[in-house]
């Protein structure tokens, strides 16, 4: 049958329903319960009220058995048709929400089941689910109708109860630290805090170009200065850029900043609230990611991105754009054919040829080439190197922290060097009020932060950030068919 005469023959259901005096959109319903519980602490002949989706239906003669699911598990109705009218069965389908009452019992194959006294009609259901819809196993399709794929699909929807869980986890760990959770402005005169192109926007009432925040870092920093010691802020972050497995244009990060520390406590912190999460949510240090076993515990290794560079291109910190990009090419023949490139644009090529390496338990990036780093401290005894890392898991760079450079002047040459360096975003401004915030005197401090989708991937062992984003940017339709034609 055809979705259309499909959708024809519950809407005729719908108006048998309204014809018995019955609302197919029903109120309030109190469930006592959910059925993780009824199951956990099954006891036969109690009374309960449940409310869910009806998932099958299997009739035997009078006697009707219905799955029934909730956010929480299935379970087995057991429903007669001399206790809930006949006319009422029929006119009930898969996908409806329902709310009934009963006794629970087990069935002679020893099924635990409700015996249904009352049913209520919640919500009819107009179109059929993905049991009967090849859109089920369409990835496009699950990504634009996520409300489908979570209904379809019970591993969807524990993938983002376990997305909850960790963010809850993270919460709760920085608060027991005497972190204070803040809140900055998503919409921004200037888009600073990271290199990368902003979505641009203009404010009527201003008559003001603003831009969707790229990183909130200094606007967190400005917080330092205030006085408020230890703050973090799980925020989205907005990057006009492509769109693959490991990007999305809005996503999700964690950035903590703690005035008189430094990296060295970032990164002591990201060890404790990394492993410490994995072992609450999977009761484990190790889990399965795309058929590798990674190993949470602690401590994690530690590698020099400087040595490693050196060791793999010759490339040293003092080189110019040109000698890097040839010690590249010669490295990597053809596949580097662009000849003009700023050093920062030739080591993110660096970086990505990095990131393809097997990488699979957590591992600190250290040593970082001051030039790539301009809101980070130089070490005392090496300027040429900043104190950083990056932390990588799995293959994906999952967070990113340095000891904050906190000298106004210093600062203030370092954004303007970076901005003759930039030549992929546009931006030719600095935040000139960050640099009078530094100047009224910023103490020293480490600031993290850490990618929650990456995070997520990793523990639910999912292959794409849009298996993690509940509704992820989508290209039009009319422009994917487009693309196909």
């Amino acid at each position: 049958m055809e979705l259309d005469e499909i959708k024809k023959v519950r809407i005729d259901k719908l108006r048998a329903l309204v014809d018995q005096g019955i609302a197919p959109y029903g109120g309030k319903f109190v469930a006592s319960t959910n059925i993780a519980e009824v199951l956990t602490n099954f006891t036969e002949d109690r009374e309960v009220s449940l409310a869910g989706r009806i998932m099958a239906v299997r009739s035997h003669g009078k006697v009707f058995f219905m799955d029934l699911m909730d956010q929480s598990g299935r379970m087995q109705l057991f429903v007669k048709s001399d206790v809930i009218k006949m006319d009422i069965i029929k006119a009930l389908d898969i996908g409806d929400i329902i709310g009934v009452k009963g006794v629970l019992f087990k069935t002679k194959m020893g099924q635990e089941s409700v015996r249904v006294a009352e049913l209520v009609v919640l919500t009819k259901s107009l179109m059929t689910l993905p049991e009967k819809w090849h859109g089920l196993k369409d990835v496009e399709v699950r990504y634009r109708q996520r409300y489908v794929d979570l209904i379809a699909n019970e591993y969807v929807r524990k993938v983002f109860i376990v997305r909850s869980k960790i963010i809850s986890f993270i919460r709760s760990f920085l608060d027991q630290r005497d972190f204070l959770e803040v809140e900055t402005p998503m919409i921004q005169p200037m888009a600073g805090g990271a290199r990368g192109k902003p979505f641009k926007s203009h404010h009527n009432a201003y008559d003001l170009e603003v831009y969707l925040r790229i990183a909130p870092e200094l606007y967190l920093k400005r917080l330092l200065v205030g006085g408020l010691e230890r703050v973090y802020e799980i925020n989205r972050n907005f990057r006009n850029e492509g769109v693959s497995t490991r990007h999305n244009p809005e996503f999700t990060m964690l950035e903590v900043y703690q005035s008189y520390g430094d990296f060295e406590d970032m990164m002591k912190l990201t060890e404790e609230l990394v492993s410490g999460c994995v072992k609450e949510i999977t009761g484990s240090y190790k889990v399965q990611y795309q058929g590798r076993e990674i190993d949470f515990q602690t401590p994690w290794e530690r590698r020099s991105f400087a040595k490693i560079v050196k060791d793999k291109f010759d490339i040293n910190p003092q080189d110019d754009a040109q000698t890097m990009l040839q010690k590249v090419k010669d490295k990597k023949g053809t596949k580097v054919k662009i000849d003009k490139l700023t050093r920062s644009a030739v080591m993110k090529i660096v970086e990505d040829m990095l990131e393809e390496e097997e990488i699979i338990n957590p591992v600190f990036f250290t040593d970082y080439f001051t030039f790539l780093c301009p809101l980070a401290k130089a070490l005392p005894e090496n300027p040429a190197i900043s104190a950083r890392f990056e932390f990588f898991i799995g293959g994906l760079e999952v967070g990113n922290a340095y000891s904050e450079l906190n000298d106004p002047q210093e600062q203030k040459r370092r954004l303007m060097e970076d901005l003759e360096d930039d030549v992929e975003t546009g931006n030719r401004v600095i935040d000139e009020d960050f640099i009078q915030a530094l100047e009224y005197g910023m103490p020293p401090a480490g600031g993290l932060g850490i990618g929650i989708d990456r995070l997520v991937m990793l523990i639910t062992d999912s292959p794409s950030i849009r298996d993690v984003i509940l509704f992820p940017l989508m290209k039009p339709q009319a422009k994917v068919a487009e693309s196909i034609t």
